[in-house]
């Protein structure tokens, strides 16, 4: 689904597509600017993958000479965007939050909300924004042109699957790290290489398999394993609470609703790196909304690759 408020640019996207043969793939929809961004009940969609959009920079004709007198040096070729695609009111920053205003009573409906930005400190007052609607899971990037020309993306989303961290924190640029979305990627341990790291690795394992987890896969050839659960069922708290639903079987306890409806609050990945002089356990947070569920999970690895290793 491709949209647009500007007729010559619907026309020429309407030729692209039939040129290239895509028009059992590619629907080009017709709308007008106060119109929804994301159509999907006008356009009788239950749902979509994800939006991508380049939002116009900036909020009038008077701001876009105004950046352009401020850059150093001329471009290099001439701007060829209409006055639709430059400008909107309020500029990117009042786009992008119609989007998040939308995406708020979509949710779900749509996996992936993404959109770029030209200037940095809209990315910045968006991000606070995205927060302050209480989303946690979202990625930022960069795009470099050259030496030339940054811009930003961000996406949001309302499911529980994590992005990669190269993914989700993809930006070198001078962002403070309570803007970046959490950390989904650690290396908890690193020890000297142990006499059999197959041993090793199985007492790992023994360990993660022990746990009341929902599922929990190991590959023995690549020693990557993925595993979800109910809860931080790795806990003391959890333990307790295990202790007190055997003792007293009709309590209607917290794991004992987990296992009837067992509905992941936590996914994960642990992995095993091996080089010439040392292995280096650690984990990726995959699935979830709890990041001190990921943050419990390194320090229960971590004391479960001490005593694999005999690490005091």
């Amino acid at each position: 689904m491709s949209t647009d408020i500007d007729h010559k640019s619907l026309k020429w996207a309407k030729r692209n597509v039939e040129i290239n043969d895509l028009s059992s793939r590619v629907n080009v929809v017709a709308r007008s600017p106060g119109s929804s961004l994301i159509p999907l009940d006008e356009l009788a969609l239950e749902s979509i993958d994800f939006t991508m959009t380049n939002p116009p920079f900036y909020m009038s004709e008077e701001d876009l000479l105004s950046s352009a007198k401020k850059k150093q040096r001329p471009p290099y070729t001439a701007c060829t965007g209409s006055k639709t695609e430059m400008v909107t009111p309020g500029g990117e920053l009042a786009f992008v939050v119609c989007m998040l205003e939308e995406s708020c009573a979509l949710r779900a409906r749509v996996q992936w909300y993404s959109a770029m930005f030209g200037f940095l400190s809209n990315l910045v007052d968006f991000i606070e924004q995205l927060r302050s609607s209480g989303i946690e899971n979202y990625a930022v990037t960069e795009f470099v042109q050259g030496n030339k020309t940054r811009r930003w993306a961000i996406a949001w989303s309302f499911q529980p699957m994590r992005p990669a961290q190269y993914v989700a924190r993809g930006t070198r640029s001078a962002l403070s790290k309570n803007i970046l979305p959490c950390v989904t990627e650690a290396e908890v341990m690193s020890v000297e290489m142990p006499k059999s790291i197959g041993e090793f690795a199985s007492k790992i394992t023994a360990a993660i398999e022990s746990l009341d987890l929902i599922s929990w896969d190991w590959d023995t050839q690549a020693y990557e394993g993925t595993g979800r659960a109910v809860d931080k069922v790795w806990a003391r708290a959890w333990r307790r609470r295990k202790k007190r639903e055997q003792q007293n079987p009709g309590e209607n306890t917290e794991s004992s609703i987990s296992k009837s409806d067992p509905r992941c609050m936590f996914g994960f990945k642990v992995w095993i790196r091996v080089s010439m002089k040392e292995v280096v356990v650690g984990c990726r947070w995959t699935e979830g909304f709890d990041a001190t569920a990921f943050e419990s999970f390194q320090g229960f690895l971590k004391s479960t690759a001490k005593l694999a290793a005999n690490v005091k």
